[in-house]
């Protein structure tokens, strides 16, 4: 399976861009994971309470540095939040 994938405003790039070189290619590993694997690891990617996870389409909102277990809550907030633009602009909201 190959998963398109495109990024959605400039977060992502952004961050990407204000990385080392180290932490590019970290995740462009996970990003070929993303696209090439058949099942995702979890560890990689985590998919939204409101999606299926069958996508063969991956939309990149946001992008930040883990430093604990727990996912900060404005995060997860951030991505629910760009998740409903993309698709009220791509899809009228359906």
């Amino acid at each position: 399976m190959v998963r398109k994938i495109i990024v959605y405003k400039n977060n992502f790039t952004e961050f990407y861009k204000s990385q080392e070189n180290k932490i590019q290619e970290k995740i462009g590993y996970v990003l070929d994971l993303v696209r090439f694997e058949k099942q995702i690891p979890i560890k990689f990617f985590k998919y939204l309470d409101s999606t299926d996870g069958k996508g063969e389409l991956i939309v990149l909102t946001n992008c930040f540095l883990k430093k604990s277990q727990k996912t900060p809550r404005k995060e997860i907030e951030l991505a629910e939040r760009l998740k409903k633009e993309y698709m009220i602009e791509k899809y009228g909201g359906r």
